[in-house]
This record gives C-alpha cells, structure tokens and sequence, in this order.
C-alpha cells in the first residue's frame, strides 16, 4: 500500500528508539538510570484518585460526555482567578486530551497549507508535527545561550513577521529550562498585536519553578487576551500523566475553531477524568508546592553534582528537565546518548530530537530523587565518559 506522503515529514519517534535500547540492556542485566521521558514519579493526590474512582462506580459516567461539564469550566475560571488572578469566562476554556493531543491538532484549526508558522528551536517535538500535519511551514526562531534560552524578537525578520499566523511559546520551557523574564510577556504582546499574530502559549510547567520565582500565565499579561491562547495542563503539577488532562484558554473565537474542529473526531472528555480533573482544580494545593520543593532538591543534585565531577552542566530555572552541554570531546548529541548509556547505563535524550538549536546538548528529566541521581553521577564518573 502506498501511504501518506505527509508520513515522510516525520522521523522515528525517539523516545520509541531510546526504550528499545534501553530494554536490551535490562535484560543483558544491566541497570539503566532512566532519566528521557518526563514522566513524574510522584503520587497522585488521593482525593483526585478518589474522585476518578466514584464516578467509574456510576453507570452513567460511561456513556458519551459530549461535552465539556459546566462545573469543570467554572473550576478552571476559579483556579485562574486564584492561581493567577486572571478572569476568563467559560467560553473561553475547552478540555483537551493533554498539551500532546492539543498542540498536534491545534495548527489543523489555524492554519491553511502553506501559512507560516513561528515555532521555538529547540522545541518539543509535537510543535512541529502538528504544522506539518497541517500542511503549513514552520519558522524557527532559536532559543540559544546568548539570549537565556528565551524568543529573542528582534531576530524574527520583518517579512516573516508579517507572513506568519500563529506564534507558538512554551515558558518554563521544555526542553531548555528557561523561565520567562520581567517584561518578555510585554514584549510578546506588543509584538503580537503590530504584525497580527496569535500567540499561542504552552503553560505546562508553571508549578515547577526555582529559586523562588512564581510561576504566571501569559494571559496575567494586559493585552494578552486579545493576541492569545494558551494551554493549561494538569499532567505535571498533579502527577496525572496518564490521564490526559490539559485546558485550550484564551481568545474565544480561537477556541471555538479548535472546539469546532475538536467536535469531529471525539465525543469529549471521559467523564471520571472531568471529575478528577475538579478535584484537582478545587482541592489542596499544598503537594504541588512540596513537589517543586523537591524537584529544585533534584535539580541541585544533578547540576551541582555534575559540576562536582567536571562536567559544567549550569542550573535549569523551571520546569522538570535539564539541558547539559554535551562534552568538548563530542559533536553528536545522539552520539554522546548512546556512549553514555552504554558506558554509564544513564538514558537521556539528544538534544538533535528537539531542533537544530538542541544539537550540542542533552536533556535530562528529573524523575529520579536525588541519592538515585548522586548515583548516576557516580556511575557517569567511574565511565570516563567526560575525560
């Protein structure tokens, strides 16, 4: 059979390809520190596990949803006025299947084949894929060391600005670790509104921030509203991976185009989700603020011990990822993932998987606690890797 072209525009998922390398070594015996996919290892909280698990009791909650339900959308309103003090209104918010799912569609509502789209480099991989499933082109603009990892305008051409539909940004970023500055959202708004351009903003990890800085919404930003959307995931500040739970907020009449596109090929949320995803909205919030705790205690151990052993791996600011210089005696960063897994049984992800820009790098994700990443760090040492 002769398939898609469109299949051509996309390489071997490399998560996929790193697992595989990864179980061929577990059964050669080998331990294998994992630390590529960002997958917390935290507990849920019980009362979001509780609430999943009575409305799986009631018959009812297994049919078509069909809809979003009207108190997970006042949840969301209420947890933005209080998290953020930023005031939507339920018809500007609608569930998606994670960030993942919302971002892989979102440029089929947006975008026309051919239309130009801004995307970061490096970036997660599904920013693309989902301008390539529409057909249209990305842009990328570079988020390099010179500029802390962070859009830097005035690089975008004039021409390229005028041409492009919709912008995508992603602080704290993933996979770079970089937080938004005072006055980048400012910047971004204004910029926005001269050459017409959406912005859209992926706030997954505002929950996983260091050094004492707090976490905000784009939409916090006055203007913002008129310029931009945003996604909102409960996946990282909850440890509810698994159950897909992310939120498209923002301009309404975005959000009714993807809600419009949305309606073509599911029939909503599962209904136990919704009610987990309000008890998580609605419920104690102390664990999420525990848990950043700890994840700056990993990030510490990793960045810190790294440096303890010679390799200058500086501090991420935000989200649960790490983006470590490969050493001078490396060009390839799939190179460098494979020797030191092989040599140390420590998975990371190239940083060529995330865009041109990511070559020269690997990410880590902080899924380990910190004796386990001492550990590691040991492990890494007693390789020679770094020499």
């Amino acid at each position: 059979m002769r398939f898609a072209k469109r299949l051509d525009r996309f390489g071997d998922e490399i998560f996929a390809s790193l697992n595989e390398k990864k179980l061929e070594l577990e059964k050669s015996g080998r331990s294998v520190y994992n630390l590529s996919i960002g997958t917390p290892d935290f507990a849920v909280p019980d009362h979001i596990r509780d609430a999943l698990i009575e409305s799986a009791k009631d018959p009812a909650s297994w049919k078509y949803s069909l809809r979003d339900l009207p108190e997970l959308l006042d949840a969301v309103c209420a947890y933005y006025q209080k998290r953020f003090d930023v005031t939507i209104r339920p018809d500007q918010i609608m569930s998606c299947y994670g960030t993942q799912e919302g971002t892989g569609h979102l440029a089929l509502a947006l975008a026309d084949p051919g239309d130009v789209v801004l995307l970061p480099d490096p970036c997660y991989p599904v920013f693309q894929a989902g301008v390539f499933l529409a057909q249209a082109e990305p842009w990328y603009y570079p988020l390099t060391k010179e500029h802390d990892f962070l859009p830097h305008l005035a690089d975008i051409p004039e021409d390229v600005a005028r041409k492009a539909k919709f912008m995508i940004v992603s602080l704290p970023a993933n996979p770079v670790g970089s937080i938004a500055r005072p006055g980048i959202y400012d910047e971004i708004v204004a910029w926005a509104k001269k050459y017409d351009v959406l912005i859209v903003h992926d706030n997954a990890y505002s929950d996983i921030i260091f050094n004492g800085e707090h976490g905000n919404s784009f939409l916090h930003t006055e203007g913002a509203m008129d310029v931009g959307v945003e996604f909102f995931s409960l996946s990282k500040s909850f440890n509810v991976t698994g159950a897909r739970i992310s939120f498209l907020i923002g301009r309404k009449d975005v959000v009714d185009a993807v809600r419009q596109l949305r309606s073509q090929i599911d029939f909503g949320m599962f209904l136990p989700i919704q009610k987990a995803a309000i008890a998580a909205l609605t419920g104690p919030t102390e664990s999420v603020r525990e848990q950043c705790a700890d994840y700056e205690a990993r990030r510490d151990a990793l960045c810190g011990g790294a440096r303890a052993i010679g390799w200058d791996i500086p501090d991420a600011k935000g989200s649960m990822f790490v983006w470590a210089p490969i050493p001078p005696s490396y060009t390839s960063s799939m190179d460098f993932c494979m020797d030191l897994l092989e040599k140390a049984g420590v998975l990371c992800t190239p940083g060529s998987s995330f865009g041109p820009h990511g070559e020269g790098y690997v990410r880590f994700a902080l899924v380990l606690p910190p004796e386990k990443i001492k550990e590691m760090l040991q492990a890494i040492k007693e390789s020679a890797i770094l020499i």
